[in-house]
């Protein structure tokens, strides 16, 4: 397709101008931000399993490190973690002192308060973003009043299949009631929402696991009550190409983070 010199030389800057990214985690949600992300450029790519960097190399491009000190020494602006919680216990200090802004997934590494405080003052002190997206629940911006009016009632009710789980279950039943922060140590992969959802309001979150036979989908129901009134929102996630354990809400989440990085017009809270 030919294209006047003129829109060569825009296509270029465009190019030039884009805010570079470095993505931490090459697997289904690391294809899907690498295959869909507007407004941004996947530059460098690092998973601890280095044929999945390749394999996600080929088909945008970016370059895959095998080594993560090659990977932050890569042009990058902004690095985007879609791995787990390890790697951002392992990665997250590292990206921060290379002052680079950091986007976290799992954000269920931020429950051990020691972490997310040296998280935080390392951030502060050397001027950089910490990025927490919505993940698989809506009305987190609207939970930030909890930080300056009283929230008197919060509570995460989770309802999940018991394959995705790794249980065995013929009926629906209560299997974890407490805090966020406890739920943690039981259930690590399933605690991404609460912890969120805390971080937003500033409290802990009440958090009820139930498991159901029944559902094909995951269900969370978001419940606060407070000085502001009352909210109920239940959002049934549909699950994430080629991954049934991971929420596509999730993926699309960190898109529209990227997407909106730039935009003058901040929407929300």
């Amino acid at each position: 397709m030919y294209l006047p010199a003129q829109c060569l030389t825009d296509t270029t800057n465009n190019l030039l101008t884009m805010i570079k990214i470095g993505l931490i985690g090459c697997g289904n949600i690391g294809h899907i931000i690498a295959q869909q992300a507007d407004g941004v450029r996947i530059v460098a790519l690092f998973d601890k399993v280095f044929k999945r960097a390749q394999e996600l190399e080929g088909i945008t491009g970016a370059r895959a490190h095998e080594r993560f000190e090659s990977f932050i020494s890569d042009e990058i602006d902004l690095v985007v973690e879609a791995a787990s919680v390890n790697a951002v216990k392992l990665y997250a200090r590292d990206v921060i002192a290379s002052n680079r802004d950091i986007v976290i997934m799992s954000v269920g590494a931020l429950a051990d308060p020691a972490f997310n405080n040296e998280l935080r003052e390392s951030a502060r002190k050397n001027g950089r973003r910490i990025y927490i997206p919505s993940g698989a629940i809506f009305g987190l911006d609207n939970l930030k009043v909890g930080r300056i009016s009283t929230i008197t009632k919060l509570l995460l009710r989770t309802i999940k299949s018991p394959v995705s789980l790794g249980i065995e279950a013929k009926e629906r039943r209560l299997i974890f009631s407490g805090k966020a922060y406890e739920c943690i140590k039981a259930f690590p992969k399933n605690v991404n929402v609460s912890v969120a959802m805390s971080l937003a309001a500033g409290r802990d979150v009440d958090v009820e696991l139930w498991v159901d036979p029944a559902v094909e989908r995951n269900v969370h129901e978001l419940i606060a009550e407070g000085e502001f009134g009352e909210t109920f929102i239940r959002v049934t996630n549909v699950r994430s190409p080629n991954n049934p354990a991971t929420s596509y809400l999730a993926a699309l989440s960190i898109l529209t983070l990227l997407k909106n990085l730039d935009d003058p017009i901040v929407v929300g809270t």
